[in-house]
């Protein structure tokens, strides 16, 4: 009885417009925060470990949780970054990037979203926002901002940014079995054992990770 209360329970949030009101009043109260973030936190476990020795403020950033339903499901965009030697080469990360002078947090988001995966601006709804997220190693603080788009949105990626968009699902992400651990190599030199999301079979590690860890906090809070 309980599992198909959960199963109505999620159908309901997924084809029930009204839901996005309900997420957006639960995204102006208290969030989890450091609760979320911290047991996505992947640690090293070499003998030589990263060291982060940053001398000016972190910088602002903006990331977008953008949702959108297709074939009974709610789903969001990933990224993968094309292979190069910096920090994040190669990862999965969520839409974003770094602010403008002038941009709010949500100006951010939505010029990330039409820059990199091809969505205008003018079609996306923002819900809310979640925690501001440190991101150690790249010294920017991100603000993760929640939106959606009616209908399946038509992507279209910068081929310098995006090697390809995976499709992330609200219904695998809110799986009790939905984190798994592995070990990883970071920046291809640091072995970190690094808690995770499965997607199209690649892992979402690191900051992306603990980002949609509070997030599908959030989503299960509404759903129980």
């Amino acid at each position: 009885m309980y599992e198909i209360q959960i199963l109505y329970s999620i159908a309901f949030l997924l084809t029930m417009k009204l839901n996005y009101q309900q997420l957006s009043d639960r995204l102006k109260g208290p969030l989890p925060g450091p609760l979320a973030h911290e047991p996505l936190r992947a640690t090293p476990i070499g003998l030589v470990k990263p060291r982060f020795d940053h001398r000016t403020p972190p910088k602002p950033g903006s990331v977008i949780i953008l949702l959108y339903e297709e074939n009974d499901q709610l789903l969001f965009p990933l990224t993968k970054r094309p292979e190069y030697l910096g920090t994040h080469g190669g990862q999965i990360s969520l839409p974003g990037g770094k602010a403008e002078p002038g941009e709010s947090i949500i100006d951010t988001a939505l010029r990330e979203a039409e820059e990199e995966i091809g969505i205008p601006k003018q079609h996306i709804e923002v819900v809310g926002t979640l925690s501001e997220f440190f991101v150690v190693p790249s010294n920017f603080m991100v603000s993760p901002v929640v939106a959606f788009i009616t209908g399946k949105p038509a992507f279209n990626p910068d081929p310098k940014e995006v090697v390809k968009i995976l499709c992330g699902s609200i219904n695998e992400l809110v799986k009790e079995d939905a984190v798994q651990t592995k070990e990883i190599m970071a920046a291809r030199m640091f072995p970190m054992l690094a808690p995770h999301f499965q997607v199209e079979n690649e892992v979402v590690w690191g900051a992306t990770a603990m980002i949609l860890n509070e997030f599908r906090m959030v989503i299960k809070e509404i759903i129980d």
